[in-house]
């Protein structure tokens, strides 16, 4: 890449948000670093990408010695920078806390949160020597306001949540700012699995439910003004923005309504983000 062309690495680019936002930015001329353990999805990505404006990383962020090494390959394709590090990499499951395996909620943990440090921590160098760098985390409406049998995984969004928030204070003097994605349900394969008890994917039953469910496609000018604007989080689509006005000024109200519309667990299957 050129010494002037911007970068941004990505984690969970084999599917849905990371493979939406490397799209929109190689598109618009950045180079762009492409990270998952789902090395055929990696493929496919890089494929919907311009010619010498990729690399690609096999990468399990709960690994930080492949996070050093992904890292560390990522910087000889940037000169040593990286304007972004799009934090994304996550899984979703649901349920009832009671009822979710010691293993299903370790794992949740180890991806959403630890990984999540982990790359934090890998990247920081980079970062340091870039000018206008920036960690952009994907957190979730679920990071909200707490989300009944989505419980463990509104936890996870809710620690990454807080983490934008710090890091944007604590990295201030090094000039790297940090930001939150807050989505709402997007039309991705976290919601795309079908449930064998009714026939219907996690889609059609919010869909039914008069849920938003959100085109991907929303995703990629998010990203691009959450990391250009000043706000440390950023609402993505008309369900999380509602989300977050509520629990700011009418949070009983937003209690019951959740309440009313019952736990979301069984529209959310284990899928990587």
């Amino acid at each position: 890449m050129s010494e002037t062309q911007k970068s941004i690495f990505i984690t969970g680019a084999a599917s849905g948000l990371g493979r939406e936002v490397a799209r929109y930015f190689a598109n618009v001329g950045w180079f762009v670093g492409l990270a998952d353990v789902n090395e055929k999805g990696l493929d496919e990505t890089a494929a919907l990408l311009p010619a010498g404006q990729w690399s690609r990383h096999r990468l399990d962020v709960t690994d930080r010695a492949q996070w050093k090494a992904a890292v560390a390959d990522f910087a000889k394709h940037t000169n040593g920078h990286m304007t972004v590090l799009f934090n994304n990499a996550g899984i979703g499951s649901g349920g009832p806390i009671q009822d979710m395996t010691d293993e299903d909620i370790d794992k949740m943990i180890a991806i959403n949160l630890t990984g999540v440090i982990s790359g934090t921590r890998a990247c920081f160098d980079l970062l340091k020597n870039t000018s206008d760098a920036c960690v952009l985390y994907t957190s979730s409406a679920a990071g909200i306001y707490g989300s009944a049998g989505l419980s463990v995984y509104s936890a996870t969004k809710f620690a990454v949540r807080g983490l934008a928030e710090a890091h944007d204070i604590e990295w201030r003097p090094y000039g790297i700012k940090a930001r939150s994605l807050m989505p709402g349900f997007i039309d991705t394969n976290i919601i795309g699995a079908v449930d064998g008890n009714s026939n219907m994917t996690g889609k059609e039953k919010l869909q039914s439910a008069g849920v938003e469910v959100s085109p991907v496609s929303i995703i990629g000018p998010s990203a691009w003004d959450a990391i250009h604007g000043d706000k440390v989080h950023t609402p993505v689509n008309k369900m999380a923005k509602q989300l977050a006005f509520s629990a700011r000024w009418f949070p009983n109200r937003l209690r019951k309504q959740l309440g009313l519309l019952g736990g979301l667990g069984d529209v959310v299957k284990p899928s990587a983000q």
